[in-house]
């Protein structure tokens, strides 16, 4: 797979599987949990058409601008520098996914995108599942949230792809509070699946959406965003569910006006980690705090170790007094 420049992360290759037994029997919904955001975006296709997920105007500019406007697109539509390989060795067990077909090609082969098509998804969920297969304790979330033109028969070929790559790694759906590592690890289930669509009703391999929210700040003011992730944290318990915090800056048109050769990572994201980062540090899992935390180029921070240390804070104290 082609990779844009590397960055570096920690080794957390096997964290999940060297967890205590106090840990490891707990609901996976109590423990904090790092993830990515378009965790596909390592690779766009700048020689591909405009994704069907942008709107008109865009495409209309791509299509006047052509190799300069899909330049300027890749700085702000990549949102990870590390593979799936990567991410995954450095800790990383979210993967925010989202897919479409490509109009107009033939068969059903479905695609990651993000404004320009990456990789096809066969090809990511491979490399995950050879990961697995090295790491037996090792368990991923893989939320599928969007998807683009996509009918019926692109569905039943992705749902079908996942039986087929994932086969009896796949957890089936069962009730949130039963799904603790030790429950995983006993029937040998690797891989969560959610399914942000009607079309996996009927499949029980498949979650559906709302066991997993994952609600969007929409904001390019870090200070806002801590507003939003602290009041929706105070609303999970709720939907006795999976909770995602996205920790993320979203550009808004006139942000990549100002900042077009810049690009998200340097105009955006770097600068406002710092105060993203020690929102994070504060945070403790449990029933009523954080579970999966979702950044952009993980590795730009020790993010995923800063994440996974946080579970220490659920041990009892072990303090001499």
């Amino acid at each position: 797979m082609k990779v844009a420049h590397k960055g570096t992360v920690g080794n957390n290759a096997d964290w999940m599987g060297s967890l205590c037994p106090a840990l490891s029997s707990m609901p996976l919904k109590h423990l904090a949990v790092p993830g990515s955001h378009d965790s596909f975006s390592f690779w766009v296709d700048e020689k591909a058409p405009v994704g069907p997920d942008q709107k008109a105007a865009v495409k209309h500019l791509a299509g006047l601008f052509r190799s300069l406007a899909k330049k300027v697109m890749k700085k702000w539509s990549m949102t990870q520098n590390l593979t799936f390989k990567e991410q995954l060795e450095g800790g990383i067990r979210y993967f925010d996914l989202r897919v479409s077909s490509k109009p107009g090609e033939p068969g059903h082969e479905i695609y990651f995108i993000h404004g320009l098509f990456g990789h096809k998804v066969r090809d990511g969920l491979t490399e995950i599942v050879t990961f697995l297969t090295a790491h037996s304790k090792e368990v991923v979330f893989l939320d599928f949230n969007h998807h683009y033109a996509m009918g019926d028969a692109h569905h039943r070929y992705l749902i079908a792809m996942l039986q087929e790559v994932f086969g009896n790694k796949l957890c089936r759906m069962n009730s949130v509070e039963d799904i603790t590592l030790d429950y995983l690890w006993q029937e040998k289930y690797q891989v969560l699946v959610f399914y942000h669509h009607p079309s996996a009703e009927e499949c029980p391999l498949m979650w559906p959406g709302n066991k997993i929210p994952a609600p969007w700040a929409n904001t390019t003011d870090a200070c806002k965003l801590i507003q939003f992730l602290e009041t929706t944290l105070g609303e999970r318990h709720k939907y006795g569910s999976f909770h995602v915090s996205q920790a993320i800056l979203t550009p808004r048109v006139k942000t990549i006006v100002r900042g077009l050769i810049k690009g998200l990572r340097n105009h955006l994201v770097e600068r406002n980690l710092p105060t993203i980062m020690s929102w994070v540090q504060a945070q403790k899992p449990g029933a009523n705090g954080v579970n999966i935390i979702t950044s952009d180029f993980v590795e730009l921070v020790d993010f995923a170790t800063t994440v996974i240390k946080l579970n220490n804070l659920l041990l009892p104290d072990r303090a001499i007094t």
